[in-house]
């Protein structure tokens, strides 16, 4: 079992930047796919990025790439999403989540299915 709880959430103008946290606990020590998903009011949850716990390799959706950038803290169990360019359209409940990964090496996908343990959210809203 990984526990993850997210923080950093508030308020910022369009233009302005942002950086969320996410501390995972439990069974940390195996390989894990870590990834931000966002949630919008009338939207389905979308992957926004994603990072393997070990190597480091990232994958970005479209809407965020080149603005986001996921990195972690192994050290500290932490994730964090580093929010640049801040639109109003990236208004949304963002949340973190987790997936044990056995086999590869490669990118983790950003499809919500696979993932197993997730945080219960941090609300980020952007004003125009």
């Amino acid at each position: 079992q990984v526990q993850m709880v997210e923080s950093g959430g508030g308020s910022v103008q369009a233009g302005g930047s942002q950086r969320l946290s996410c501390v995972a606990s439990g069974s940390t020590g195996k390989r894990l796919c870590m990834a931000w998903f966002r949630q919008s009011p009338g939207k389905e949850r979308e992957g926004v990025a994603s990072i393997l716990s070990r190597g480091g390799v990232t994958k970005y959706s479209d809407a965020v790439k080149g603005r986001f950038t996921i990195s972690l803290d192994t050290a500290e169990n932490a994730m964090f999403l580093q929010m640049n360019s801040l639109k109003p359209e990236d208004t949304a409940m963002y949340y973190c989540a987790a997936v044990v990964r056995w086999f590869g090496l490669g990118s983790c996908d950003l499809d919500e299915s696979d993932y197993h343990y997730w945080g219960h959210g941090t609300q980020v809203t952007v004003s125009s």
